[in-house]
């Protein structure tokens, strides 16, 4: 695994091992998420949704503590997943990375507690699946809008955004920081000193 730039998300690329039959990969590896990242993975829920062409999901995010942590991978076509650092106090407030998650590569990606997720779906049928840190919770749950003109994520050309109603009506990156919706950095970073395990 190696981390992106934004602190607290890392990308898995396996090994893809391809034959007549097919091909097979190692997802998610303990020992090597652990010491990758310097925790354990808690799995509290597993999530599945299929996409039509053009789906945004997100960006979206959880109160801290205990936010909802996410390892995400897309098992049928291909989705852009992004990650945005909405943690207040962050070096890196307000930046967006992108990476390309399909069933070829195989590539996952970790979302530490606190940042934004999104997603879009690049095919039709695109099937991502996530495991869950925290179960969902509505009353923990929030929004910002993908097209928040501040955060400038470069969404693929060509294709006609779908969002949801919730989505759509989302806050800007500053509505929401006005409004004390986001997690601090520091609350954050001692969040993950706090969830720390050793491996077994």
């Amino acid at each position: 695994m190696r981390e992106l730039g934004i602190s607290g998300t890392w990308v898995h690329e396996p090994k893809v091992y391809s034959d007549s039959r097919g091909d097979f990969h190692e997802w998610f590896k303990e020992a090597e998420f652990g010491g990758a990242t310097g925790r354990g993975l808690r799995l509290a829920q597993a999530n599945s949704s299929t996409s039509v062409r053009g789906t945004l999901r997100g960006v979206h995010f959880a109160d801290v503590p205990p936010g909802q942590a996410k390892y995400v991978t897309c098992v049928r076509g291909a989705v852009l997943d992004v990650v945005v650092d909405i943690r207040v106090g962050s070096p890196t407030f307000g930046s967006w990375e992108g990476v390309r998650l399909d069933d070829v590569d195989h590539t996952s990606v970790f979302v530490s507690e606190g940042l934004g997720h999104a997603f879009m779906a690049l095919t039709h049928d695109a099937t991502v699946v996530y495991l869950c840190s925290e179960g969902y919770a509505p009353a923990r749950e929030h929004g910002i809008d993908p097209f928040d003109p501040d955060l400038a994520i470069a969404w693929p050309s060509g294709v006609e955004p779908l969002l949801s109603d919730r989505d759509a009506a989302a806050p800007s990156l500053a509505e929401a920081m006005d409004k004390g919706m986001l997690p601090s950095y520091d609350a954050c970073r001692a969040f993950y000193a706090e969830s720390q395990r050793p491996l077994r």
